[in-house]
């Protein structure tokens, strides 16, 4: 069993927690947007999610770190939780159901921070992803019932199905040429975005996926998942995990391929 199985379970609570809070507030007519330095919105509903978070945490992890998108971080030592309350505000605040509460636990090992707990639920589709290090990956309503998440067994490119978020970010990074022949040479490429494309890579449905611009909010929790599915999860310059500032990842028999394609400009 993984050492982090309580860990696990807390993450399953604050889930629960934060579910019933955007749930609450989904299509809301009086519902408060605002909008951020970066031009991006934020939801009451965002704001109140993560703060019910963060008081889960510090009564039952009082000595550990925490990091959020809204509120920022607080807490230092060996342990920190990583916490998007809402990915996919945009889709929120227009009533589109996907989007998703992202929970994990980084722990300090050699070379900084590293996941080993990722929780994802998107309770307006019903679903919920989880994972520990060393514990394999699932879905399901709870951890007492759940299936087991594999990754696909896709070996060529033109048998792919990728799934990413938007042309526009690609473009900004002088990257666009790299991905429309990816677009062109995979067999089906669908506009997911945001969380989703991570577990369907994770579940097998989807073979690739990748995002030129993202936060370790963003990221943190699916890196988990995907790897304990039987994946790759890295920057596009291949680095592991979340800490490039873009992510691909795959079912690991495409990934070198994958990243041939989306190669930052100059690397």
């Amino acid at each position: 069993m993984s050492d982090y199985h309580d860990d696990l379970r807390l993450a399953h609570v604050l889930a629960d927690a934060a579910d019933a809070a955007t749930m609450d507030r989904f299509k809301a007519l009086d519902l408060k947007v605002d909008t951020k330095p970066d031009m991006t919105p934020v939801s009451e509903a965002d704001k109140a999610a993560e703060e019910l978070i963060r008081g889960q945490l510090q009564r039952a992890r009082p000595r550990d770190a925490v990091l959020g998108e809204e509120f920022g971080s607080e807490g230092a030592g060996p342990r920190r939780w990583v916490i998007d309350p809402i990915d996919g505000t945009k889709n929120y605040v227009r009533g589109v159901p996907v989007w998703a509460t992202l929970i994990s636990l980084m722990v300090m090992e050699q070379g900084g921070y590293q996941p080993v707990v990722g929780l994802v639920s998107a309770p307006a589709l019903g679903r919920r992803w989880w994972a520990a290090k060393g514990s394999g990956a699932f879905t399901g309503r709870s951890l007492t019932s759940a299936s087991r998440l594999q990754v696909s067994r896709v070996e060529r490119i033109d048998d792919a199905s990728f799934a990413y978020s938007s042309l526009s970010g690609w473009e900004e990074r002088g990257m666009l040429p790299g991905f429309l022949n990816l677009t062109r040479d995979c067999w089906r490429t669908r506009g997911y975005g945001d969380f989703w494309p991570y577990m369907m890579v994770a579940e097998g449905s989807v073979d690739i996926c990748a995002e030129p611009e993202l936060s370790l909010w963003d990221m943190a929790a699916n890196v988990v998942i995907v790897e304990e599915a039987g994946g790759r999860f890295t920057g596009l310059d291949g680095r592991p995990g979340p800490h490039s500032g873009n992510a691909a990842a795959s079912n690991g028999l495409l990934h070198d391929e994958l990243l041939n394609y989306l190669r930052p400009p100059g690397s």
